[in-house]
């Protein structure tokens, strides 16, 4: 962004003493807020007052009050994403970094460096990095994925529940992403607490970052080389096997990107969903009754905080116009969903509930839209629905005022979310999450819970499934026998009447009827 095309945006009178706690005390070189330091502690709040002083397209300063523009609407955020003629991810054209404003060591320019990866390619070099990435994903099973996360969800509630209490961000949603994603790479053996707290070291930019990123790619470059000797069905292999042919270095830099953008993305989007259905009554009442799908309580959190604030960036190719504002050719673009998102001019009631509603901006949109979407879905999903199968009874251990987050550009973090529930036994991690512990050999049940005969009428009574049959239940008051119509035989005397009720509505839910 050039120094004229900010004077057309127009500024505020400076003499003006703006009262304590104004975002305007955030205000630098131009009269343009700054997006760091003081007066930027909130920057929701930040780009509401944004908002209403230029629109939905904004002039802001990085840090060392570098000029970038912010985009807020939801339409325009839109535009430029799909305009990939007016707009790219190459920040080698950023006037900033060619005019020597941005310097080597900026706090964001692991954000902003180019490298030769999908997300800052264009043409066909983009068609064929992105095409070898989004062909890997296909391959991968569904069915399977779901059952990876049953299980680590299982592992991980096993290792707490008996204690009645957890932090379900440091213990949970900060470990079933990369538990997941490592087995889908292909290298479930490198899960464990390092290569989660590595992840966590180098997206938080602590002072061992550097250090952890090492590590992070070495354990990539590890299985680039295995699976490059001895290939198997994993998603490193067929990302290494795709006809787009990548370079070693191509496959462990787009692994590197995969499994950060996955991991960074679904930790966030877990810890939300849970707090959501813990703390909401709109949704945790509706996901007790039946009424509301933790799928559904998803796509709300997607809407209400998406699992990244802002996205790093995209820069004008030509002089352009966006959401009224005059924007030259070399200057940058913050895309922010979580702005575009809560747009009035979509969104007038932020109360309203967006049930059914998939418009949101959370994966973004056009070329560089997020490929693994659907693996974000699916762990959140499973993840919190096999969660709350084991403790539904589990509620927030604090005030929700008293809940800390951290906040960047880029993103908004969950600290902790600690909670409590009754303590529950450990279950079988190959076994479907259940409400009750272990079943007890030993003590064979009192009640087994049948299936409704199928149709015709004259059928005989299906199996009850496996987890059924091991959860003992007490029987429920005999009722007197129905006589059996002409067409149907008599059922033998043995066989206990089906039960109704609570326990029956919970079995029809876990199966999805």
């Amino acid at each position: 962004m050039t120094p004229e095309s900010l004077s057309t945006t127009g500024t505020h009178d400076l003499a003006a003493s703006p009262p304590p706690g104004c975002p305007a005390h955030a205000k630098g070189p131009g009269g343009l807020h700054r997006l760091y330091g003081p007066g930027a502690e909130d920057l929701g709040e930040l780009y509401e007052h944004l908002r209403e002083e230029y629109g939905p397209v904004a002039p802001v300063l990085l840090h060392e009050d570098i000029p970038m523009w912010v985009v807020l609407g939801h339409a325009e955020n839109l535009q430029l994403v799909r305009s990939p003629g007016q707009f790219c991810r190459d920040s080698r054209i950023w006037s900033p970094l060619n005019e020597g404003m941005v310097k080597p060591d900026h706090p964001l320019m692991p954000h902003i460096a180019w490298e030769p990866i999908c997300s800052y390619a264009e043409g066909d070099e983009h068609l064929r990095l992105r095409g070898a990435v989004t062909g890997a994903m296909t391959t991968i099973d569904h069915r399977s994925l779901r059952r990876h996360i049953t299980r680590y969800t299982q592992i991980l509630v096993n290792s707490f529940c008996e204690s009645g209490e957890a932090d379900l961000v440091g213990q949970f949603a900060e470990h079933l992403p990369m538990a997941v994603m490592c087995e889908i790479f292909g290298m479930a053996e490198e899960y464990n607490d390092r290569i989660v707290q590595a992840a966590r070291d180098m997206l938080r930019g602590t002072e061992t970052a550097i250090a952890s990123h090492a590590y992070v790619m070495e354990v990539l470059q590890r299985l680039t080389a295995r699976r490059r000797a001895e290939p198997q069905h994993d998603f490193a292999s067929q990302l290494i096997r795709h006809p787009a042919g990548l370079t070693d270095d191509e496959v462990t830099k787009h692994l590197w990107l995969v499994l950060m953008a996955a991991y960074e993305a679904t930790a966030n989007l877990l810890a939300n969903v849970l707090l959501m259905v813990i703390t909401d009554d709109r949704f945790y009442a509706k996901l007790n009754g039946g009424q509301m799908t933790v799928p559904e309580a998803v796509e709300q959190s997607l809407w209400d905080e998406p699992p990244f604030s802002t996205v790093f960036a995209y820069y004008a190719k030509q002089d352009t116009e966006l959401g009224g504002q005059r924007i030259r050719k070399g200057d940058g673009l913050l895309f922010a969903p979580a702005a575009g998102n809560i747009d009035p001019r979509v969104r007038p009631d932020l109360s309203a509930n967006m049930q059914g509603n998939r418009s949101h901006l959370a994966f973004g949109g056009g070329p560089h839209e997020c490929p693994g979407q659907d693996i974000g879905r699916a762990i959140a999903d499973a993840g919190v629905d096999a969660l709350l199968m084991r403790l539904p009874d589990v509620q927030l251990d604090c005030d929700e005022d008293d809940l800390r987050w951290t906040e960047s550009i880029a993103s908004r973090h969950l600290v902790e979310l600690p909670v409590r529930f009754d303590p529950k036994a450990q279950q079988d991690v190959k076994a479907a999450p259940s409400l009750h512990g272990q079943p007890q050999p030993q003590r064979p049940p009192v009640w087994q819970v049948t299936a409704p005969p199928p149709e015709p009428a004259t059928a005989p009574y299906a199996p009850a499934p496996a987890a059924a049959q091991a959860a003992p239940f007490a029987p429920p008051q005999q009722a007197p026998a129905a006589q059996p119509s002409p067409a149907q035989p008599p059922l033998p005397q043995t066989e206990p009447a089906r039960p109704r009720g609570v326990w029956q509505r919970l079995v029809r839910w876990w199966r999805g009827n």
